[in-house]
């Protein structure tokens, strides 16, 4: 398995922002990869399952990595993904929120499957990237 690539271009405000956006699946073995995926990086999207304890755990480890490497000015984003399968939380949205705010990051609830809140976590990130 690979780190999958994919793009997304979105318009705020009359300017339009490509975003090139790879996803290691937080596998461990890209972990030695990353100051190559952080490199000139505007901003950064670490997910967490909202249904898996320990999604949250290995997410507070990747985000030390990053801060380790501190990339300057990069927007930093949390997404508790899965937020469709409410029966299933084992995370709450609070303790998500709260991590947040102590790291200085972006957060949103998200759902892959359904789409919820991830257009608007890419607006909230293009609005605060600093060339805005």
């Amino acid at each position: 398995m690979r780190a999958s690539f994919m793009s997304k271009s979105l318009t705020v405000d009359n300017s339009t922002i490509k975003f090139q956006i790879w996803d290691t699946a937080g596998q461990e073995r890209y972990r030695s990869l990353l100051p190559m995926y952080y490199r000139n990086a505007a901003a950064a999207i670490v997910v967490y399952d909202i249904t898996n304890e320990g999604s949250f755990t290995v997410l507070q480890d990747w985000i030390a990595e990053l801060h380790r490497l501190d990339p300057p000015n990069i927007v930093l984003a949390i997404a508790g993904n899965k937020c469709d399968l409410e029966d299933k939380r084992e995370i709450p949205a609070e303790q998500g929120q709260t991590y947040a705010s102590e790291v200085n990051a972006i957060f949103a609830e998200t759902s892959a499957l359904t789409a919820r809140n991830v257009e608007e976590m890419f607006i909230e990130i293009t609005c605060k990237l600093p060339f805005n």
